[in-house]
């Protein structure tokens, strides 16, 4: 085998090649200028990565910005944002902020998605005396996403606007710009008026028809985790809700406990009530459609929490000859009846919740009028829900004399029906029984069911004044006697442990209430006994189930109330005391039972005139007592 031997010419030409490299790379180093324009633009990556966006982000993830060159990272955050880059040159691509702030609201926006960062309602404290705000601490977003012509997908939310501040006359004027250049970009613009809480909301573009893929939808999106503001979260979750209009005047909402997701055409606006405060969104042209969302996030009625829903809404918007141009406007503040009903071209009065049908005519036409007159000269609203169940329990007191001499007159005729039942006994005779009964309440001008009528007339207003005081922000943090705030419960003992469906507090407003409930139903069974007819073959006991009702009923209002507002509890502590005071004065000085009895007999002389309806029902009982007696011959 042949030896190998070191090769010099190699060598000679391995070294010659180094040195040639050497000699290159010093001839080519950077100058200082150049390293100086080096730093700059690994400073401008770092704003980008730090600063910018998920698009910027994206180019992290996918490589590493501390693994490539300056050069690249800038190349590749220009191609990401494209003709919006230009924004993130500019002296504004901060998270510094803009301030619109009058009477009553005070709104931060922020230039990095030109969105609202901070809503705080300075007129106003949470239940520990704290500042309120409707939008703090990342708790709400608002976001355009849209498509560019070279198919990029960007998100409003990640960009930098450029803000301006100007005043037309006494109004602020903010506008906030997303350029692509100085006579194109897309704005946000916000007008705020003197001692209001509606602000003026547009957007529109200009001159980026050619930087916006109109074949692709530009979806709104606007989130929101609302603040618990209220003493007891529970009560306060429970009439908290997503309401909305559409189609100019139609009203809808979801559940207050549910969770749940609604597709809406032609929206007018949408509103994420709080029990007290809104936040709504109301838009001149109305949103084709949107889909609206709603999660509960009190789970636990035992444990307090932050936030008590989690609102949603994603809206498409129309591009229309290559721009975007909508009229909007913002309404963060109380939901308070006066305010809301006072921007007549809103609609807005369907945010607050007064019940439906008749209900919220009772409440809009007698009960909040009422209220209103009583709290304009009378400033502790504690006497106005007095003063204001003593004028509904007068406007009521005619139904309870109707009810009353009901029960006198079914009284009076009680020994006619035991002697009528002991005269025809058993299944086979009650046709017959039921007829002759009838025939002595006609003659004696007696109607059954008169006792009944009047307390099924008081259910509208029980169940109106149910929705009424819940939504009375008047109340909120209004004390009267050993209660705070008459808009939530009156605690006067803490306990140390948690009852189910009671709670870890004694509220007196609901124990008085339940008392006097107690010596009401009390009072009312006597007096039904009084007329109670003999009980049936077949039939329940009445007077058995009038005993177990009035030992269940107010135990059901002690533990149904002690979470509610004490204002609520005061209502019906005042109403069942008056009741008992009404009947008992109807009782003692206004109903004559002799009188009563001799009015019967009087009526019974008299010629009866038979309605041809109560002449088929008449020959319908016979005919049924004629079958039902060949029944029992077989």
């Amino acid at each position: 085998m042949e030896e190998k031997k070191f090769d010099f010419n190699s060598l000679i030409g391995f070294i010659l090649l180094g040195l040639i490299m050497v000699w290159y790379f010093y001839m080519n180093q950077p100058t200082p200028e150049q390293l100086q324009e080096q730093q700059k633009q690994e400073e401008i990556v770092k704003q980008q990565k730090n600063e910018t966006t998920d698009t910027v982000i994206d180019v992290a993830e996918s490589e590493p910005i501390n693994q490539i060159t300056d050069s690249i990272a800038i190349a590749k955050a220009q191609s990401k944002l494209g003709a919006f880059s230009y924004a993130a040159s500019l002296p504004s691509a901060t998270d510094a902020t803009s301030t619109l702030e009058n009477e009553l609201v005070k709104l931060v926006i922020s230039n990095k998605g030109g969105q609202i960062i901070e809503a705080e309602l300075k007129n106003f404290r949470t239940h520990d005396s704290l500042p309120l705000y409707l939008i703090k601490d990342n708790n709400a977003l608002f976001n355009l996403n849209f498509t560019t012509a070279d198919n990029r997908v960007l998100n409003s939310k990640d960009l930098f606007f450029e803000p301006t501040l100007t005043k037309i006359g006494d109004n602020q004027v903010l506008s906030m710009k997303l350029k692509i250049s100085e006579e194109k970009y897309l704005e946000y613009r916000y007008e705020m008026k003197p001692n209001d809480y509606m602000v003026d909301f547009s957007i529109k573009t200009v001159g980026v028809e050619e930087m916006i893929n109109t074949a692709q939808e530009v979806k709104l999106s606007w989130d929101l985790k609302s603040f618990s503001q209220e003493k007891s979260v529970k009560y306060e979750n429970q009439y908290s809700t997503l309401r909305w209009l559409h189609n100019g005047d139609e009203f809808d909402k979801i559940n207050a406990m549910s969770d749940d997701e609604e597709t809406v055409e032609n929206l007018n606006w949408v509103s994420y009530k709080q029990q007290f405060f809104s936040s709504i969104l109301i838009t001149e042209t109305p949103f084709k459609n949107a889909k609206l969302g709603v999660v509960n996030l009190v789970k636990d009625e035992q444990v307090d929490t932050v936030f008590t829903k989690q609102y949603s809404a994603l809206i498409p918007l129309e591009i229309k000859n290559g721009e975007m141009n909508y009229a909007m406007n913002w309404y963060y503040g109380p939901s308070d009846y006066k305010i809301l009903t006072s921007y007549e071209d809103k609609n807005l009065a369907d945010v607050i919740n007064l019940g439906w049908g008749i209900f919220g005519w009772l409440n809009k036409f007698l009960f909040l009028p009422v209220f209103n007159f009583l709290s304009s000269f009378i400033s502790n609203f504690g006497w106005v829900i007095i003063l204001m169940t003593i004028v509904v329990r007068i406007l009521m007191s005619p139904l309870v004399y109707k009810s009353y001499l009901s029960s006198a007159k079914m009284k009076v005729l009680k020994p006619e029906m035991e002697e009528l039942n002991s005269r025809l006994p058993g299944k086979e005779n009650s046709m017959k029984r039921q007829q002759e009964m009838m025939q002595i309440y006609n003659k004696a001008g007696v109607n059954p069911m008169a006792g009944c009528m009047p307390a099924l007339l008081q259910m509208p207003i029980f169940f109106a004044l149910f929705q009424f005081f819940p939504a009375m922000i008047a109340l909120r943090q209004e004390g009267f006697l050993w209660a705070d705030d008459l808009s939530s419960y009156d605690s006067v003992f803490k306990l140390p442990f948690y009852i189910p469906f009671y709670g870890d507090h004694v509220s007196l407003f609901p124990i008085l209430a339940s008392i006097a409930i107690f010596f009401y139903m009390k009072m009312s069974q006597s007096q039904q006994m009084g007329m109670q007819q003999p009980t049936q073959e077949g039939m329940p006991d009445m007077q058995q189930m009038m005993k177990i009702m009035m030992y269940i009923s107010p135990v059901m209002m002690l533990f149904f109330f002690n979470m509610y507002g004490s204002g609520l509890s005061l209502y019906y502590f005042i109403s069942n005391l008056l009741t008992i005071g009404i009947m008992y004065v109807i009782r003692e000085f206004i109903i004559d039972e002799d009188k009563i009895h001799a009015q019967i007999q009087e009526n019974k002389k008299k010629p009866q005139k038979v309605s041809k309806f109560r002449q088929k029902l008449d020959e319908a009982m016979k005919q049924a007592q004629e079958q039902q007696a060949k029944k029992s011959k077989r």
